[in-house]
């Protein structure tokens, strides 16, 4: 007899009116949405309340649990991806199998997979701001010390945000949490995944449009992997400065908090001579919204959370 046990988060649905006793596969129930979806080796359905759009994803029990476990984890550091709602485990399934649990997710608004912007008229508009923020996700995800493990456009959503696009890590049954850091090997393997499965993704969207592969964009990983080191070692830098240049610590903090990154600590060591040497320990990439939030108690994205700050700074300085 299959017994389900649901787990499910204050705020949110009790989700006790589906049919858990059956594979979700299996549901006819009117809450059930079709909504757009990337690559998934799991079954994923979508329902709606009032509280909103909801995401459920079944799964074995191990690849299950961590996956609730990493999103919980990321949203306790502010980390880019969905919230984790709900977890169900089917008592009386072997937890092997694939529908032995699911997670819930909150579905993210006005968001959008890979392949529709892709397959899309705007892609070449867009290109760059995609692989701008893919690039910039991984990134933040290595600097709080998660390892994806399946690094691929599949297991992202991406949000129009202000004049550019924002991404969302939607998968972690296959990451790690390293809360010392991760090792260069580690980010690198990560990489390395990342191209590969880039690279037969797009191979995927070229057959699918009966297009040979040569046609493929197939290096697009390659050019994610790019942007990812030049961003990382900015970041990263190491600088040296004078007696009479302690400006320009404030300068170089100014600069990442433009890039949307938080700076959490200075660290400053004798050099030669007078010269200090100096570099930055940056957390989660949530400045802008942070900052508005403090001052309007508006929750919003980055870059829209810019604008904003922007626009205000300019309704003050023009004021009598």
């Amino acid at each position: 007899m299959i017994k389900p046990h649901l787990n499910v988060r204050a705020g949110h649905p009790d989700f006790l009116d589906l049919d858990w006793e059956r594979s979700i596969r299996e549901w006819t129930h009117p809450r059930l949405m079709d909504l757009p979806k990337g690559i998934s080796r799991h079954e994923v359905r979508f329902v709606g309340y009032d509280e909103g759009i909801y995401a459920i994803k079944e799964l074995p029990g191990r690849p299950a649990q961590s996956e609730w476990d990493n999103l919980r984890w990321l949203e306790s550091v502010a980390g880019p991806a969905v919230i984790g709602t709900g977890y169900v485990v089917r008592e009386g399934v072997d937890e092997s199998e694939e529908w032995s649990t699911a997670v819930i997710t909150k579905y993210l608004d006005h968001s959008f997979s890979y392949r529709e912007l892709l397959q899309g008229p705007g892609f070449g508009k867009r290109r760059n701001q995609m692989l701008d923020a893919f690039a910039a996700l991984l990134v933040e995800l290595h600097i709080l010390g998660l390892y994806w493990g399946d690094c691929s456009l599949s297991n992202v959503l991406y949000q129009y945000d202000a004049d550019s696009i924002a991404a969302t890590l939607v998968d972690t049954e296959t990451s790690e949490v390293h809360v010392s850091g991760l090792s260069n090997g580690q980010r690198e393997m990560d990489l390395d995944v990342m191209i590969t499965n880039v690279a037969g993704g797009m191979a995927d969207i070229a057959s699918r449009a009966g297009r040979d592969i040569d046609e493929a964009d197939l290096a697009l990983g390659e050019d994610i992997a790019e942007r990812y080191r030049n961003l990382w070692a900015e970041l990263h830098r190491e600088e040296s400065i004078g007696p009479d240049e302690r400006w320009r610590i404030t300068e170089r903090i100014r600069a990442l908090n433009e890039l949307g990154f938080e700076v959490d600590d200075v660290s400053l060591d004798p050099a030669d001579g007078d010269a200090l040497r100096f570099n930055l320990r940056v957390g989660s990439r949530r400045f802008h919204r942070n900052r508005l939030q403090e001052l309007t108690g508006i929750w919003t994205s980055e870059k829209q959370a810019r604008t904003i700050l922007g626009d205000l700074q300019y309704f003050l300085a023009h004021q009598d």
